[in-house]
C-alpha cells in the first residue's frame, strides 16, 4: 500500500491541533491531544484526555497510561514513538467531570476528524479499543456490555482488542474479572512484541 504524501498527514494533524469546534463547551478550553504517524502499526483508541493529560499535552501521562504500557509490555519511549504507535482517543480534548469521573468525550472530534485520520493509518496491524465509546464507534453497536464484548475479545483478534479502560477506577472490574490479565494480557503482549520487534 502506497503512504500519503507527507504533506497531506502533517496538515491533518496540524488541523486537528487547532481546532476550536468545541471551546464553548470545555472546561479548561480546547487542547487537543493525539499522537499521529502513517507508519503506526498500532493505533490505541480510548477515550479522551483526562485532566492531568490535558495539562501536559502527553496523551496516557498518567496512572492509566502506566498500567496500558504494563498491559502492552511496552516502556515510555516506545509508547511515545509516533511512528510505532498511534494514539487517536474518541475525544481530543479534557470534556470535563462528570457525576462519576470525567464526562463523556465530545462526539465532535470522531464525526469530524476520526475518518480522515484513519484513512491515512494503511500500516495498521492492531488496534486496542479502549472503553465503550471506542467500543462502539470501532466495533460497531452491539447489546453486550462491555464485559462481554472483552471477554468475546477473539471475535476480534488479531487486528482488534476491545479492552476495558486502564483507570484505576477499573480496579474493582480487574478484581472481578482475573482472565483479562491472565489470559488476554499475556497474548496481547506477544503481539505487540511481535509488531514492535
Amino acid at each position: 500500500m502506497t503512504r500519503p504524501p507527507a504533506q497531506n498527514w502533517e496538515k491533518l494533524l496540524n488541523d486537528v491541533r487547532q481546532c476550536r469546534l468545541c471551546a464553548p463547551m470545555l472546561p479548561l478550553g480546547p487542547r487537543p491531544v493525539l499522537q499521529f504517524h502513517p507508519k503506526a502499526r498500532i493505533l490505541v483508541a480510548a477515550q479522551a484526555p483526562g485532566r492531568r493529560v490535558h495539562e501536559t499535552g502527553l496523551p496516557f501521562n498518567d496512572p492509566s497510561g502506566d498500567r496500558l504500557r504494563d498491559w502492552m509490555g511496552v516502556d515510555r519511549e516506545t509508547f511515545y514513538d509516533a511512528e510505532q504507535i498511534a494514539i487517536i482517543p474518541m475525544g481530543f480534548c479534557y470534556p470535563g467531570k462528570g457525576r462519576s469521573g470525567d464526562l463523556p468525550p465530545r462526539p465532535e472530534c470522531a464525526q469530524t476528524w476520526h475518518h480522515h485520520l484513519l484513512a491515512q493509518l494503511p500500516n495498521l496491524e492492531l488496534t486496542l479499543v479502549i472503553g465503550q465509546y471506542a467500543h462502539a464507534y470501532h466495533l460497531g453497536k452491539s447489546r453486550e456490555t462491555l464485559t462481554q464484548r472483552v471477554a468475546n475479545w477473539r471475535d476480534y483478534w488479531p487486528e482488534k482488542l476491545p479492552m476495558p479502560h486502564p483507570s484505576p477506577r477499573n480496579n474493582l472490574w480487574l478484581r472481578r474479572n482475573p482472565w483479562f490479565e491472565g489470559e488476554v494480557v499475556p497474548e496481547l503482549r506477544q503481539r505487540v512484541a511481535r509488531l514492535l520487534g
